[in-house]
């Protein structure tokens, strides 16, 4: 009989990436900005203000990477802010 596991994950890893768990403060900006048109625009045109008053009175718990990279992108729309995050990401 064969067993059936949902378990993904590689039993070893070759490289070091930071563990999704760990990005949760990224993922909780890119949900404030789908859910907030206002938050949406700060961030886009005023990353600095956009992370400074956070969202609902919660701050981003962002590593010092992170909040560099959200920092000093520019981008025009989300789609794009997000593909350069990501993009980000990979070089570290």
């Amino acid at each position: 009989m064969t067993m059936l596991t949902l378990d993904t994950s590689p039993a070893v890893s070759f490289h070091y990436r930071t563990p999704v768990a760990s990005r949760s403060g990224l993922a909780r900006l890119f949900a404030a900005a789908v859910v907030n048109s206002q938050f949406r625009e700060t961030l886009l045109c005023e990353p600095d203000s956009a992370l400074a008053g956070g969202y609902l009175g919660q701050s981003f718990s962002l590593t010092e990477q992170e909040t560099a990279i959200v920092r000093t992108i520019r981008a025009k729309n989300l789609t794009d802010f997000a593909q350069k995050v990501n993009q980000a990401l990979k070089a570290i």
